[in-house]
């Protein structure tokens, strides 16, 4: 991209110079102010494309750190200053237009060199506006808009002068004059269109319909509740795009995160140039259970809670659950940290609502162990296959692990329940299984047992009754 529009700027440097130094002699040689005003207006054509090549080559430099946002605004810069060259060569033009239509006509030649040179830049303007607009929109460069407005200007003005031409060879002396005229109108309505766009991107002006358009985008990725605001620049080629966005508060942080991703990569599908900065903002969702508060709520204090259960009585809500805090904690601490909690649902929930906590203490973290003996494992599997043997509901007693650790102790275990079975029912035979292990050998620390979906031909034989 760097390369195509550093190229066509030179070639523009070319054809601008070439076309100044046709114009300018011609001119002279014939008297024709509307060629010289051509010649003036090649002039600052070639001095803008100069102009144009260093802004080029400046703005494709990377943001850096006195740059953040890059080096794009150069162009809007030249473009500009190209701006007011335009005004500038207008108001020469009409001024002296004025002055010949109200004093002595000046002598003017209709030459074939002057129809010739006048015929040549209607081309060369033709497929040089065409070619600088095509590569303009595929960079968004306004430098190269600026120069693809200056050839199309040149174009139509150049067509106002062939006029002009005719209307001397048959013998209408004020014909020049007139065309020079027309020459600064066109002059200055394009260097009028060129300054309100320049304008607009040196203010950030958001390009037209990009907001509804990344709105639209957003709105159609799973996750996301609302766009609350949005902010977008344009420079140089790139869309600066900051926005925020809305989602539920029960969303977990990595999905978040993950839906940050997605709106991103769905943007850029559309607008490859898009850089995009997005934030978060959580919002409570009409169809939040009480349980989600709750765990919103303890999330937020960045404490662990289970068994969170949710009743009525006598039309009264009553809240309870498990709250985990540090071991070595005081008991008042362990309190005010679950006074804390109760508070904090009462405000969300409630002051009626009755909240009741069960302090217990988190799970030791990282404690060294290792792996018991063969027979020690033997031992517990063959404890634990005739316990639940005895409790009913439990069989198949496998993958037995016994690691022995300072404070105990740790017993994991695999079982398997008839699928049918409800997650309480199994929950409850689970526990009273590793309470029976526990009792049996009060060193044990823990037991953690996972239940298993027996295969569907043993359940039919009635395996585990």
């Amino acid at each position: 991209m760097q390369q195509a529009k550093e190229r066509v700027a030179l070639g523009s440097i070319a054809a601008s110079g070439a076309m100044t130094i046709a114009k300018g002699a011609v001119g002279v040689t014939t008297g024709s102010l509307a060629i010289l005003s051509e010649a003036a207006h090649s002039l600052i054509d070639f001095a803008a494309t100069v102009m144009t090549y260093s802004a080029v080559r400046v703005s494709g430099k990377p943001a850096d750190d006195e740059h953040h946002y890059g080096h794009g605004k150069v162009e809007s810069i030249a473009a500009l200053v190209e701006t007011a060259l335009l005004f500038v060569l207008s108001g020469v033009v009409i001024y002296e237009a004025v002055n010949r239509l109200l004093g002595e006509q000046h002598a003017v030649e209709a030459s074939i060199p002057a129809f010739a040179v006048i015929g040549a830049s209607i081309v060369i303007d033709f497929f040089r506006a065409r070619i600088l607009s095509k590569v303009a929109h595929e960079t968004s460069s306004h430098a190269l808009e600026a120069d693809a407005l200056h050839f199309s200007s040149d174009l139509w003005s150049s067509l106002a002068v062939l006029i002009g031409l005719a209307g001397v060879a048959y013998g209408l002396k004020w014909a020049d004059t007139v065309a020079a005229l027309l020459v600064a109108i066109l002059v200055l309505f394009a260097g009028w269109r060129l300054g309100r766009r320049t304008i607009d991107a040196l203010l950030d002006a958001a390009p037209p319909g990009i907001a509804d358009q990344i709105t639209r985008i957003a709105r159609r990725v799973p996750g996301v509740v609302a766009i609350d605001g949005m902010r977008v620049r344009q420079v140089g080629p790139d869309q600066f795009v900051e926005l925020n966005v809305s989602v539920s508060r029960t969303m977990p942080i990595d999905r978040v995160a993950a839906l940050k991703d997605a709106v991103i990569k769905a943007v850029c599908a559309e607008l490859p140039k898009a850089q995009i900065s997005i934030v978060t903002e959580p919002r409570a969702l009409d169809n939040e259970t009480i349980l989600d508060r709750v765990m919103v709520i303890a999330r937020n204090r960045a404490l662990a809670v289970h068994h969170v259960t949710v009743h009525a009585i006598g039309g009264k809500l009553s809240v309870s659950l498990d709250l985990e805090v540090e071991g070595s904690l005081t008991l008042g601490a362990a309190h005010d940290i679950a006074d804390g909690l109760e508070n904090a649902i009462n405000d969300e929930l409630g002051a009626d609502v009755e909240v009741e906590t069960h302090i217990e203490p988190l799970q030791s973290d990282g404690v060294l162990g290792r792996d018991a003996t063969a027979t020690r494992i033997a031992e517990v599997q063959a404890a634990l296959s005739d316990l639940a043997a005895r409790a009913g509901h439990l069989c198949d007693i496998h993958d037995v692990r016994v690691r022995a650790t300072s404070e105990g102790e740790i017993i994991n275990f695999h079982c398997r329940v008839d699928s049918s079975k409800t997650v309480h029912d199994v929950h409850e035979k689970v526990d009273e299984l590793e309470r029976a292990l526990r009792a049996k050998w009060p060193s044990i620390k823990r037991v953690i047992g996972h239940a298993e979906p027996l295969p569907s031909g043993r359940q039919r034989q009635g395996a585990c009754s």
